[in-house]
């Protein structure tokens, strides 16, 4: 199962509270929802549904799935949010406790136990596994080699700090950029996959 990244990021690499002011304020972040103005359906957002119509599960952090499992239920109806709502789910947490995993299709993966289960999971299963958000979660798995592919949302924006998905403990890795899109708004999808060795 490839794992597939997909993010909302400003040019300075900032991944932190696309969605709203309250999303994620840890270190005083003040621009929550940075991403509204140079949103379009065409392509951000047809983006989203095309990771979504390839995936075959999805796979969050703690704070991305608490987030996500209090909007999407109430929108069923809707073919997108029916779709992210029918597909299994795994959330990665040390503090959920079963009972609270209420949105259909989750099962918790220990924190402990996160890196050799989701090794597993990508060589076990068919389809794509994809994560959206979870910067803390994404830096592990960059870290771990564990990426597929980084499917980028890159906002004309400077965000001046915040949380980023990129490891900082020196390594070098390669990718191919494998195809990108510009919207009218000034986003560039950009899809990258990891580079072959050598």
């Amino acid at each position: 199962m490839p794992i597939v990244i997909t993010e909302f990021m400003s040019l300075d690499g900032v991944v932190q509270a696309p969605g709203g002011p309250e999303e994620d304020t840890d270190g005083g972040f003040a621009h929550g929802g940075w991403t509204h103005s140079f949103f379009d359906a065409e392509v951000v957002g047809g983006a989203f549904a095309d990771a979504l119509t390839k995936a075959e599960a999805l796979l969050f952090g703690r704070r991305t799935w608490k987030s996500m499992s209090a909007a999407w239920p109430e929108r069923a109806g809707d073919p997108f949010a029916d779709r992210m709502n029918s597909l299994p789910k795994y959330v990665v947490s040390q503090t959920l406790r079963d009972s609270e995993l209420t949105w259909d299709n989750t099962t918790r993966i220990s924190g402990d136990k996160a890196i050799d289960r989701i090794r597993e999971l990508r060589e076990t299963t068919e389809g794509n596994l994809v994560v959206m958000g979870s910067p803390t979660l994404v830096r592990a798995l960059l870290s771990e080699g564990l990426v597929d592919e980084l499917r980028l949302m890159i906002m004309p924006v400077l965000l001046g700090g915040g949380k980023t998905i990129f490891p900082d403990g020196g390594g070098l890795r390669t990718l191919e950029l494998v195809s990108t899109v510009t919207s009218g708004t000034g986003v560039q999808v950009c899809t990258y996959r990891t580079a072959a060795e050598g």
